[in-house]
């Protein structure tokens, strides 16, 4: 297994690991400034009670989608990883509906999206940890079922 496989920096040392955790400050940062850690801010965005959810998710999509079109066309690769530019495009497929309604179910529930829930931690929100260890029990039971899964569909049948 490779070292970017089981999680580690790729081998591009400490001004990588650096980048990515000024970028995750910054993140969080800015979810506890504008209240989206908090569950209830997030739950009257969902009962169209509160728009301000839609400002910050807006303002946050603009900046990036600007970064990215403007750092596509005048540079040829990530500054950060130096990986080239190119699209990786995903089938819309049942998988993708699926996990969409999925999440949007557990978001609707919790009240927290999963980068929200570890600021709100930061915030001092600490009955979020039940919504933590759900996304990892949920995240695991999905792993355990796509392998399980996949491997009935590999596995050769008579007819094979």
């Amino acid at each position: 297994m490779s070292e970017r496989a089981a999680g580690g920096d790729g081998g591009r040392g400490l001004p990588f690991v650096a980048v990515i955790l000024v970028g995750g400050l910054a993140f969080g940062f800015g979810l506890g400034y504008s209240h989206m850690a908090r569950p209830e801010v997030v739950l009257d965005f969902l009962r169209f009670e509160d728009f301000g959810l839609l400002f910050v998710m807006g303002g946050a999509a603009l900046v990036t989608g600007s970064t990215f079109a403007i750092a596509t066309r005048y540079l040829e690769s990530a500054p950060l990883t130096g990986d080239a530019y190119r699209r990786r495009l995903k089938e819309f497929d049942r998988d993708v509906v699926a996990g969409g309604a999925v999440f949007g179910v557990g978001w609707g529930i919790s009240g927290i999206c999963p980068g929200a829930a570890y600021a709100s931690l930061g915030v001092g929100n600490l009955p979020i940890l039940w919504a933590v260890a759900g996304m990892f029990l949920g995240a695991y039971a999905q792993g355990y079922w796509r392998t399980r899964t996949d491997d009935a569909r590999s596995t050769p049948t008579e007819a094979d």
